[in-house]
């Protein structure tokens, strides 16, 4: 297990631009969720959507089910009707009924995901309608802590290269890679450290 010391002291000794913004931004270590089905819920709940917003409809979603996050099967049992009125959008619906489906059959089993490699679970996981490779890469950041994770489809991140490294993902292919082998096998704690980057002056 990589711990996150370890990460930051590894980071600031190959990269001193990275150094720099370790030294200046303060983060604390990850806390892995103890809930996937509820991690993912709130994803798809998240997508497209402001921090207030989310957080408006992510807590009605709460207390259709008495304050409690719900299991799959109760989310099945849920109407549409019910769930449209804590805001969420038709599509989002299916999303998460799709995902409470997968869970529920077994076609996607969380516990099966500490033998599997990145993207092994990324794979399990966009099977399921609603849930992209962006979602899935967040997933093993935030909730199963994976250590060596970078998602090239998160627009924070990109804004990080581009203001620390003047690099454009799209177009730096190689020099992308060359910083991405830099910071293996710690780049979930690099990613971190480039959206807090986006804070600083």
């Amino acid at each position: 297990m990589h711990s996150y010391r370890q990460a930051i002291k590894y980071l600031a000794k190959v990269d001193p631009v990275m150094a720099d913004v370790i030294k200046r931004a303060k983060i604390k270590p990850l806390r892995p969720a103890k809930d996937p089905f509820e991690s993912l819920v709130v994803s798809i709940i998240n997508q497209q959507l402001s921090g207030k917003a989310a957080d408006t409809i992510e807590n009605r979603f709460r207390l259709l089910f008495g304050g409690r996050f719900p299991k799959p099967a109760q989310v099945l049992k849920t109407s549409d009707k019910k769930l449209r009125a804590c805001g969420l959008s038709f599509g989002k619906i299916s999303y998460i009924k799709n995902l409470a489906e997968a869970v529920t059959r077994g076609k996607l089993d969380f516990k099966k995901f500490g033998h599997m490699d990145d993207e092994q679970i990324i794979e399990q996981l966009v099977k399921v309608k609603g849930i992209g490779r962006w979602t899935a890469e967040m997933f093993l950041m935030f909730s199963l802590g994976r250590p060596n994770v970078f998602s090239i489809g998160d627009l924070g991140l990109r804004n990080g290269l581009k203001k620390l490294y003047r690099l454009d993902a799209k177009r730096h292919k190689r020099k992308l890679r060359r910083l991405l082998d830099l910071w293996h096998p710690h780049k979930t704690t690099a990613s971190r450290h480039l959206w807090a980057s986006l804070r600083l002056d």
